[in-house]
Order: C-alpha cells, then sequence, then structure tokens
C-alpha cells in the first residue's frame, strides 16, 4: 500500500461563540529535491507546494505516520511574500503521535508558493563500476552507475536527485529520532560526540546546500541522464539530470558517467609471504586528464571487469575488485585475485652454513647461513604480462648475489625485501637464481661493520 505524507491546510475563520473550521486538502507536490549522503543515513528533503491562504491565522497540519521523518528537523518558508507571511511556531498535539501543527499569520489571501524541508532515513546510494577492456588490455572503458534505494517509508515522485560524498557528524540517528514519542525527546542516551561535532554538522550542511530557493526541475528527458558534478568544500555534490521517480522500497540504477580508451597497467604481483603460491592480478589507473578522467573524484564502490575477446564484442570475465574514493590525480589499484595462467615457482636448491665464530669456551656463537634459490616464472597466456615478485629476508642483516641476468631485475625495497620485475612475453619462461647469505650470532657485527665501512 503507497504510504504517503499527509498535509492538511485548516482556514480558521475565528468568532467569539465558535470557529468555522475549512478543512483543505494541501496539492500535490508540484518540487521536490532529494539530497542523499552517502556516508550516513541521511537525506535531506526539500518539498514545493502552493498553499492558498486566507488573511489572518491559518493552521497547517503535517503527518509523517509509516515514515522515518525526523519531526525535529521540520521546517517550513514561504516562497514569496515572506514579509507578509509570519511562521509563528510548528507544535505537536498532546496524545496525537506522528502530527505537527504549523501557525501561519498571512497578510494576503490567495495563493502562495512554500517549502517544507526535513530529514529523513531510509534513501541511501551507492556506486558500482563496469570495466571493459581491450583485446591487448592496454586501454579500458569505464562506466559508472549509481544505484539509489528508497526505503524510507515514502513515495518521491518525479524528484530532482542530488548524491553527496563526504562524511558528516551527527549527534544522533535520524531512524531513531523519526520513531521516538511525543514530545520528541532525544532518544535514550546520546551518542558521545563532542559538541564542536554537532556545530560542525550544521557548518557542514549549509556548505552542502547551495544557496538560494529550490531549482526548478525539467522533464524527463529522452536522452540518458547525465550526472553533474561539483566540489563543495570536503564534499562532492553530484546531481542527477532530469527528475526521478523512486517508489517506496524500490531501488533504481541510474548512469553516472561512460569514458573510453582509458589507459591502464596490468600487474602480476608474487608476494609468498602474504598469499601464499598465488599470484594475484592488479589493474591500476589514475583520475586525471591523461587517463582521459580527472574532472571530479570518483565515489567508492565495486567493479566487474571485463575483456572484448573477439571482433563480435564478445566478453570474457577477468574479476571483480573494489576501491575507496578516488580523489581528482590519484592512482587506484584494483585487485582482481589469483590466476593460473601466470605461475611462480621458487625453489631452495642448496643451503649451507659456514664462517663459524666461537667464544672463548670453544662454543659456536657465530655463523652464516648460505642458501641459493631459483624461481621459475611461467607465463600461459597470449599476451605479455609484467610481473613483481618481492622475496622477504630475515634476520635483516643479509648480502644476496644475483647470478646471471637476475641482476637486472632485482631492486632492494627496505631492510628486509627485494623485488625482481619481470616481462614475459606470451608462452614463455624466465629463471631468476640467487644467493643468499644472512649473518647470525656475532657474525651480525661484521656484518655491521662491514656495511657501515
Amino acid at each position: 500500500m503507497k504510504k504517503t505524507i499527509n498535509i492538511m491546510m485548516i482556514a480558521m475563520c475565528v468568532s467569539i461563540a465558535g470557529a468555522k473550521v475549512d478543512l483543505v486538502t494541501l496539492p500535490n507536490r508540484e518540487l521536490t529535491q532529494l539530497t542523499i549522503y552517502n556516508s550516513t543515513d541521511l537525506t535531506l528533503v526539500r518539498d514545493g507546494r502552493s498553499l492558498t491562504l486566507k488573511e489572518g491565522q491559518n493552521k497547517l497540519q503535517f503527518s509523517w505516520a509509516n515514515t522515518l521523518i525526523d519531526p525535529t528537523s521540520l521546517s517550513m518558508l514561504p516562497k514569496a511574500h515572506a514579509d507578509k507571511i509570519d511562521i509563528t511556531d510548528l507544535s505537536f498535539p498532546p496524545r496525537v503521535k506522528n502530527l505537527g501543527l504549523w501557525n501561519i499569520d498571512s497578510e494576503i489571501g490567495g495563493k502562495v508558493p512554500i517549502e517544507i524541508s526535513y530529514l529523513t532515513s531510509g534513501l541511501s546510494w551507492r556506486a558500482f563500476y563496469m570495466g571493459t577492456l581491450t583485446a591487448d588490455e592496454k586501454t579500458m572503458r569505464l562506466q559508472g552507475y549509481v544505484r539509489v534505494t528508497n526505503n524510507s517509508g515514502e513515495d518521491y515522485e518525479n524528484a530532482q536527485t542530488r548524491l553527496i560524498v563526504g562524511k558528516v557528524h551527527i549527534l544522533d540517528r535520524i531512524a531513531e529520532l523519526a520513531q521516538r514519542q511525543y514530545p520528541y525527546g532525544r532518544p535514550g542516551e546520546p551518542v558521545p560526540m563532542p559538541r564542536s561535532a554537532g556545530v560542525e554538522w550544521e557548518r557542514s550542511r549549509k556548505r552542502a546546500e547551495p544557496k538560494g530557493q529550490l531549482m526548478a526541475m525539467d522533464a524527463v528527458a529522452s536522452a540518458p541522464k547525465e550526472i553533474k558534478k561539483e566540489g563543495l568544500s570536503e564534499y562532492f555534490l553530484y546531481t542527477i539530470e532530469g527528475t526521478e521517480t523512486i517508489p517506496n522500497t524500490w531501488s533504481k540504477r541510474l548512469p553516472s558517467f561512460d569514458t573510453d580508451e582509458i589507459p591502464v597497467v596490468n600487474l602480476y604481483k608474487f608476494d609468498q609471504q602474504r598469499h601464499g603460491p598465488n599470484v594475484i592480478r592488479y589493474l591500476s589507473f589514475t583520475n586525471d586528464e591523461e587517463y582521459r578522467l580527472g574532472e571530479t573524484p570518483i565515489p567508492g564502490g565495486g567493479m566487474k571487469v571485463y575483456r572484448t575477446v573477439d571482433d563480435n564484442q564478445h566478453l570474457s570475465y577477468e574479476g571483480t575488485s573494489s576501491f575507496k574514493y578516488i580523489p581528482v590525480g590519484e592512482e587506484v589499484e584494483l585487485n582482481l585475485g589469483t590466476v593460473s595462467n601466470v605461475i611462480v615457482k621458487p625453489t631452495l636448491m642448496a643451503k649451507k652454513t659456514d664462517n663459524y665464530r666461537f667464544n672463548n669456551k670453544g662454543n659456536i656463537n657465530g655463523w652464516d647461513e648460505i642458501r641459493s634459490f631459483k624461481l621459475e616464472v611461467k607465463n600461459t597466456r597470449d599476451l605479455p604480462v609484467k610481473i613483481e615478485i618481492k622475496r622477504h629476508f630475515h634476520p635483516h642483516t643479509w648480502d644476496i648475489k644475483n647470478i646471471s641476468a637476475a641482476k637486472k631485475y632485482y631492486e632492494k625495497i627496505d631492510l628486509n625485501t627485494v623485488k625482481y620485475t619481470l616481462t614475459l612475453e606470451p608462452q614463455s619462461e624466465q629463471t631468476v637464481e640467487y644467493e643468499l647469505t644472512t649473518y647470525h650470532g656475532t657474525r651480525t657485527e661484521d656484518w655491521t661493520r662491514k656495511h657501515r665501512d
């Protein structure tokens, strides 16, 4: 069953003996604007309607039964003749649930546009993406989408939808505020938070809401919708073109952007200490103009990656990843998961100890451990691949001797880590060999003197 906010206009002609009450149903919404935050369960609703006022005292009844509206956030603003209309107060009648009564003094009669605003919970949005690699995997088409979900208890028809990226600080959860009992005191114990956080939320709300009146809504365009993006201090505002109808309990997918030929970097990584025997595939790109992006930050979300495999645009599934908010100019690296078509096999070939040191009692108190390793790397793909192989050594007192061509692939990362970076042609193999000497006991002192000198 459709759940709607019940708003009525009560025009009162007051006399000493009694009062004549005319009950008039308020016309339908003319303008609706939803500003939905993704960092918390919070939506600002701005609802434009036309009231028929009488000169003198008027009353407006507002009911929010079966919704998640926060009654303490209710606000009304005349959009015309503001100097002749005084909204004196908002009261909550006793023993009546989910009902507020506005008292309005008007010096004029006739239709007047007003805006009712409030906070509600139950509306949410999230971003998700589809990446389609070209056959050579050098570039990618990136399509962004937004899914808006409405579980607020209220149907919103022909609403302009705006999405806010950024973290806000609030003292109460809006869902709890909506469900508390008359006279709408704070529900239970307050959430521990400094007073300054609430002040910052008020400032943030002002920054996030553009100044001026509610923007007029355009009719739904026949062309695919676009999303207008603009920065607001630490927030970023995405405005969906045209209007959307989002019934209660429904979700709607909306296109965000579609950018083709984004340069990407494919990189395979092998790190036995972190991932065991598995090779992990990564895909990276940068949110900047060089990568055909960079106009706006990209909201965090999940991403499915496919690859075009033939001229008929058939696709193969390459993996799924997710990323956090990407500011302009920053790189994102997507973990596409383990692969079986690129293989690294490390083998301990030989092991011995040497260079013993003895204390004055003839006991061994220092020695070297020498181990020889072979890394066999195999690419079974029909494309060339680039792979990084990390090796971690303990203790930090060690020396390495790279054998044959291994030296040109080698890079020392830190006290305990080295990296070999190789590029393998399709259907090819390469081998990296090295000898690792680690120093133990008093031999660490010899290692320290050697590297200090």
